[in-house]
């Protein structure tokens, strides 16, 4: 069974509707930074302070070929893991990419209260845009791509079977 990645910006909601979508289907969730995190023993803000981001984007492509060679996943990925094509091709060799998407406005609500973001320090907002506008398209290599800002995780879920079901004769 291919593994279900699903791809996006920070504050799109890949590590909650992965979490509730892994657990409708029966499989295994993987959340990329959280498996970094344990891997290493750091957190990612501890691993951006200490090692910088050239080491946390080396550590995401050796875990991207380790989950990218597994079936059955259901992996919430990094914002940034897709920015490296390599990664790109790995995950899609056996997997369905789902991208999820929100307006810069909504993100900043998901994300404002959160510390461990530590690619948004300074101006949150205008962080946000900054980065969103320096990827512009490369999420596009997503298979299907949802609007989370209007829906519930759980909507976006259903979203999601629907297009598997669909496509994928998942379900």
């Amino acid at each position: 069974m291919k593994n279900i990645v699903l791809i996006g910006f920070m504050g799109t909601g890949k590590s909650t509707v992965g979490r509730r979508l892994a657990r409708h289907l029966g499989l295994r969730f993987i959340d990329t930074d959280e498996e970094i995190e344990r891997l290493t023993g750091k957190t990612i803000q501890r691993i951006f302070r200490e090692d910088g981001e050239r080491r946390f984007r080396s550590e995401e492509a050796l875990l991207c070929r380790r989950v990218a060679s597994a079936e059955g996943l259901v992996i919430a990925t990094g914002g940034g893991m897709v920015l490296d094509p390599e990664n790109v091709r790995l995950l899609r060799r056996n997997g369905i990419l789902i991208g999820l998407k929100a307006h810069p406005d909504v993100i900043f609500q998901r994300v404002r209260r959160k510390e461990n973001r530590p690619l948004l320090q300074g101006d949150t907002a205008a962080r946000i845009k900054e980065l969103l506008n320096a990827r512009q398209g490369v999420y596009d290599v997503a298979d299907v791509t949802i609007d989370t800002g209007d829906k519930s995780p759980e909507d976006v879920v259903d979203v999601i079977l629907e297009y598997l079901e669909g496509r994928y004769a998942f379900g």
